[in-house]
């Protein structure tokens, strides 16, 4: 996957006194990719859009939590 010239996007609760484990995200044009913000050269996980969608929509639902 070519993330070249692609922006990354940081919550923006993620700064300020947190401890550092944030991930950023891209939306390319076939993709979703997530990367470890402390580690930009590092490995990206890039999931399909559909995937993406059930993801955000159990993390909203509650799916997730203990």
């Amino acid at each position: 996957m070519d993330l070249r010239g692609v922006i990354w996007r940081k919550s923006s609760r993620s700064s300020g006194g947190g401890n550092g484990d944030c991930v950023e995200v891209c939306f390319t044009r076939d993709a979703v990719a997530v990367r470890d913000s402390k580690d930009p050269e590092g490995e990206v996980l890039a999931f399909s859009s559909a995937s993406w969608r059930t993801f955000i929509a159990g993390s909203v639902g509650g799916v997730f939590r203990r």
